[in-house]
Order: C-alpha cells, then structure tokens, then sequence
C-alpha cells in the first residue's frame, strides 16, 4: 500500500476525489431546482405608429351581458321619450333592426315617457343596463338625444372596460345614424364612423424583467448560494474537513473541487434561465446576444460562488447559513432597487461611490438588467449584440458603466473574493483555534514545501487568548527524569527516532464572565487549565505505544497537539523531523501518520467503500489499487459484508471500525488512534496488537 503521487499529481488526484464526492452527495441530497414561471412576462413592447389604423368595431352595440358584473336578466339598451312622437318609437325599431353583426331582440329594450322615469327605474334596479338614450322632438326638422351611460371603468381579472367606447359610442353612432335617416327619408343612407387615433411613438410600458428581474434571479442564484454555503460550513462543523487535512489533503484541491462543482451548476443554471426565457418568447431574450446575456448571468453567480466561500470562513455553524443568506438577499433586493433608480451610475455621483457600490455582486447585475431592459423597450430597439457591449445605449444619455465594464467589474470581482476566501481560511481560528500567520504566504517553505524543521513565519499559531506562563515543576519519577535528560541532550532525531517531544505544553486560558443584577454587576475570571505540564519523550521506529492515564490526564489533548488539531502553548515536538508548530511542517506530518480521533468522522450519506475510497485517493494511493486496497481495509476490520452501506446507518462499533480503517490507508509511518476500540467492538483489538504498522495508542 505505498503511496503513489506526490505534488501536483497527488493534488489533481485528490481534486478528482473531491469532484466525485461533491458529484455523489449532491446526488443523494436532491438540491432543489429552481422554477421559473410566466410572472415575469413583461409588456410587449409596441412601434412607433406613424399612420394608425382606424377602428371600426365601435359601431355595434354589445349584449349586456358582455359587461363587468352585471345582474342578469339585463337589457341592452333603454329609451325615454315615446309620448313626443310617433317617429321616436320608428327610429328605435331601426336601431334594433340595423345593428352590425346581430339585430336587438325586443326583450332586450326598455321604454319610458320621461327621463325622470328612467331615473327612477335605474335607481330601483342597479346594474341591469349599460346605456339610455333620451329623445327630444324639437320640431320637423330637429330631433336632440342625451346618452346616458356610467362612464367608471372596471377592472376583472387583468382585463380593463372602458364603457366609452364599449357603450357610448355605439349608442351615439346608431343614434345619429337613424335620426339622419330618418329626416331625410332615405332608409339606405350611409353613415360610416371609424375611430383613429393620434399618430405618437412608442407607447411606454411597465417592463417587470428592468424593474423586478434582478430582484428575481437573484433569487434563483440565492437557491445554490445558501446551499453551498451550508454545505462548506457543515463539513468544517461535523470536522469532516479537518479528517481530510489529517490525511495530507491540499487546501488547493479542497477549494479547487468546489469551485469546479458550484461552477458546473452555475453554467447549467445560467442556460436553463436563458431558455426558459427564450421558450416563453421575453423581447428581453429574444432581442438582446445570447452569448453577452449567458456571460452576465454566468459571471454574476460565480461571483455568488466566490462570496459564499468568503461567508462560509465567518460562519461555523450550518444552522446560520440559511439565516445569513437570507439576510444577504434581504440586502442585495435593497441595493438593487437602488441601483434600478439610478444610483451611483450616473455622472451625478463621484466614482468613488460606484468602485464601493460595485463591489457587491448584485448591483453590478441589476445595473446589467437594466440596461439590457432598456435595450429591447421597443420593437424597434435592436438589443446588445456581441459588437455593441462596449457602447451606451440611446435610453441612457447619462452613461458611466457600459456592458463591458461590467463583465470586467465581475470578473474582478471574483478574484478578490475568492482570493480573499483563501485568505480568511488560513488566518481566521478554526473551532479548536488553530490559524496561520497573518503574513504566512511570505514564507518560502509555504510554496516550496520545505523547512518543516523550523518554526518561522508561517508557523500554526494559537488564538486561544493570552494565559500567564506555567510554573516550572520538576518531576519525581526516575524514568521520567531520565528520558526528560536525554531528550535535551540528544539534539538531532537519531535514525532510531520516529517522535521527539520537547517539554510540550497546552494551556487553555481562563474564561471572563461579567454578571449584572439589580444593583450591582460581578466579574469573575476562572484561572488558566493546563492540560499538558511539559512533555519530553523520545519514540522510537516500529514501537507500539501507548499512552494511560484517567480522564482529564491529556492524553487526547497530547495527540490533537502532535496532529495538529489543536495549537500546542510551549515546546515542541518533531516527527520524522518536522515541527509540530510549522505550517509546513505539519503539512509534511500528515502526509506520512494516520489518525484515527476519538469521535468518529464520516460521511453519512457515503458508503463505507465510497468513505475509504475517498481518503485513499487523498492520502495518495494509486487509483490502480484503491478497489484493491479498500477492500482488504474492510476485511480487516470484518466490514466487508457492509461496503456499500451507508455510513450514517451504521452503529457505534461499526463506525468506529470504519474510522481505524481509514487511519490504516497508505502503509503510514507513524499512527495515532485515539480510544480506537470500545465496548462495541473489542475484537479489534488482537488486530491493532498484532498489526505491523507503527502505532501509538491512547
């Protein structure tokens, strides 16, 4: 079980491990989709109408029934004046006779001597009639009609009526028709009334993808953002990321393989909302270059994606990260609809404000989107292609950020935060306050990979508060004294030794508790607990090992210090001549010990082979005898019956197998196993005693 790669070759083969393993769980978990609908539909946009056409469908008076909330039975039409003469009750019948399209039945036609009378009847029975006209004989040659109609317009269901011209004008047109024909005596006279209007430029209309889209992809993108945040923060809580890191995983693989992953989703997230818009025919998508529309919405969710991993570094605990993607949304929908009323892209506010502003992600795409709304207002608006992003559009004479700028604005933006991610992860306390130095990239053995035998800078460093130095005691064992002797006389690692620990130290600093009541408030300050009191031991190659004690003695603390999990307060320790309080010496350290912790650390929705195949591939184990290899583990440790069972269904002794397995993987040169059997599963312990690896056992 030699390890087979080294440098970059074992970091693209850990980035390949990690990509499967992202690729399984997102699998097994079913991330929600995002949806898309209609509600976005914007308003058609219209031309400009240089000789509009005139509208003749007003001369026919409509059934009663065709309008908003009437009460039926209904009548189309009322008159009043039949006692005047007797050519009113003739004009009336032709009117019911010649109208377009269907001729007015009786029924549906009411008379009455006098307006009053219609007033009263239109009081007693509300809504039962769209219109009246009332007749007023002046002479032989003079015949006057009022129109009476409620001219309030009623909205139903997204449809406006505007009883105008859906009552009143057909009722004044049949009118004035009848009357003329009736004075001149000509029955076939031709009265012919269109309705045109003024010739005007494009009407303006509500587009809901320039006011609300932002708001709503940015919605969508909120989906995988939450997700990706609460996945990084649960590995590093459930200490699955740290597991990796025992085993010699590559921060460079580790972000790369996530980067990769939420990339792919990115890119066919981008395309299904580019097709969905297509498929629902939105000028927004239909007008504007496919390639500038997939770019901005590509290049605006991987910068999502690299903020995420900077949220994922303050964050340490998964049940926040819903709340604080919320609160991200919360602020990004704020922000945009600033951006959408103009500021800072304007010549009105200094650059300053725009270099800050742009900064967050969700501006820069809601200024995005609103300039590609305005570039499809119309029909006539050509869109951006691909030739045209590096020019303003004719809608905004105030220009400062075209589509170009923006796309470099993103990417840009990108970077930082994904180089700042990386950052923060190195120099921010992990759960055990464990971090790098603040300047640790200036040291050479960071890149390089040498010079684990020194504590310079770049070395792990303790943010666990300051603690006042520990009393030097000495002793009273003879063995102790002894061993305590040789290791400070011995100043190099003899051949013979694996582990040297110099006086190591772990210290936990006291607490500070302020307590008010109502009269008075208390502070109290416990005092400093030191764990390790000053270790010197020498370990020597092909030794088992092991460390006793009662608990509370440090023996768990002592291995978390010599495995880097925990920072240690004083001395040393070398392991193959590597420091323990190196960066780069501990990163030398994990390549060549196996740990097993004392709490299990598993993926539960993997199986057991897919666990080990995992660390195998991180630990550097040619991929040509992983199967091989993984399945031997899972004998040994009599798992083999459960390979493709998943971890979180297995038991206590189950798992505890598993995890003493993958401490086993790659032939390490030094193991640590920490409380390795328990009463659920003693009959590993034979194994561990006869097994030829080099052990030490808590």
């Amino acid at each position: 079980m030699e390890v087979g790669h080294r440098g970059v070759g074992l970091m693209w083969q850990q980035y390949v491990a990690l990509l499967r393993k992202n690729a399984i769980l997102t699998w097994r978990h079913k991330r929600s989709a995002s949806l898309y609908n209609s509600a976005l539909a914007p308003a058609l946009p219209t031309n400009n109408v240089r000789d509009p056409e005139a509208l003749s469908e007003f001369n026919a008076i409509p059934p009663c029934e065709d309008k908003f909330f009437v009460k039926t039975p209904c009548y189309d039409f009322f008159w009043s004046g039949n006692s005047s003469s007797r050519n009113i009750a003739s004009i009336v019948q032709a009117i019911m006779a010649n109208n377009p399209r269907r001729p007015i039945p009786s029924n549906k036609v009411m008379s009455f001597k006098t307006q009053d009378d219609a007033d009263k009847w239109l009081l007693d029975n509300p809504l039962r009639c769209p219109g009246a006209l009332h007749f007023t004989v002046k002479n032989a040659t003079v015949i006057s009609y009022a129109i009476q109609t409620n001219s309030t317009g009623i909205a139903r269901r997204g449809r406006y009526e505007d009883p105008t011209f859906k009552f009143q004008i057909p009722l004044q047109i049949a009118a004035e028709r009848e009357i003329a024909r009736a004075l001149i005596g000509d029955p076939n006279f031709r009265w012919n009334v269109g309705v045109k209007e003024f010739t005007h430029p494009p009407t303006k209309t509500f587009s809901a993808l320039g006011q609300v889209g932002p708001t709503f992809f940015l919605a969508i993108a909120m989906f995988g953002f939450v997700f990706q945040i609460s996945s990084l923060v649960t590995e590093k809580e459930l200490k699955l990321r740290r597991a990796m890191s025992m085993m010699g995983l590559y921060e460079s693989a580790y972000w790369l393989s996530w980067f990769t992953w939420e990339a792919m989703l990115t890119l066919i997230s981008a395309l299904l909302t580019l097709l969905f818009g297509i498929m629902f025919q939105f000028p927004f998508f239909k007008n504007n270059s496919f390639v500038v529309l997939f770019l901005l919405f590509f290049l605006f969710q991987l910068n999502m994606i690299s903020f995420a991993f900077v949220i994922s570094t303050l964050i340490s605990k998964a049940s926040s990260a819903t709340t604080v993607g919320f609160s991200i949304f919360i602020i990004g929908f704020l922000t945009q609809l600033v951006t959408t009323i103009g500021f800072p892209y304007s010549k009105t506010y200094e650059k300053r404000y725009r270099i800050m502003w742009s900064l967050f992600p969700p501006n820069l795409f809601a200024k995005a989107v609103k300039t590609l709304s305005d570039a499809t207002f119309t029909a006539e608006d050509p869109g951006i292609r691909w030739s045209s992003i590096s020019k303003c559009t004719k809608r905004e004479p105030d220009c400062v950020i075209t589509i170009e700028t923006i796309y470099k604005w993103l990417i840009t933006t990108f970077c930082v935060w994904f180089i700042l991610a990386i950052y923060l992860d190195n120099i921010i306390p992990n759960a055990n306050g464990v971090r790098k130095s603040v300047f640790y990239f200036l040291n050479p053995g960071y890149w390089t990979g040498r010079g684990g035998s020194k504590v310079r800078e770049g070395s792990i460093l303790s943010w666990m508060g300051w603690s006042p130095p520990m009393e030097e005691t000495s002793p009273t064992d003879e063995d102790v004294l002894a061993e305590e002797k040789a290791v400070k006389q011995q100043i190099e690692l003899g051949d013979d030794v694996a582990v040297q620990v110099r006086g190591l130290t772990k210290t936990y600093p006291g607490t500070f508790n302020i307590s008010c009541t109502a009269c008075c408030c208390k502070c109290k300050r416990t005092s400093p607990y030191h764990s390790i009191k000053g270790i010197w031991v020498n370990l020597a190659k092909d030794q088992l090992f092991f460390l006793l004690g009662p608990n509370g003695a440090g023996k768990t603390t002592t291995i978390s210090c010599l495995t880097g999990i925990t920072p240690i307060t004083g001395g040393d320790a070398l392991i193959y001549g590597n420091s323990v309080r190196s960066s780069v010496g501990m990163a030398n350290i994990r390549r060549l010990i196996g740990v097993c912790p004392q709490f299990d650390i598993l993926w539960d929705a993997l199986t057991a082979e897919e666990n080990l195949a995992l660390f195998a591939s991180i630990k550097g184990l040619p991929p040509s005898e992983t199967k091989t290899v993984v399945k031997k583990l899972l004998a040994d440790v009599k798992l083999a019956h459960a390979a493709h069972f998943r971890g979180g269904s297995f038991s206590g002794g189950m798992k505890r197998r598993l995890s003493v397995a993958i401490s086993l993987i790659g032939d390490p040169k030094l193991v640590f196993l920490d409380e390795p059997v328990n009463m659920h599963a003693l009959e590993l312990l034979p194994a561990l005693l006869i097994c030829r690896q080099r052990v030490w056992i808590q």
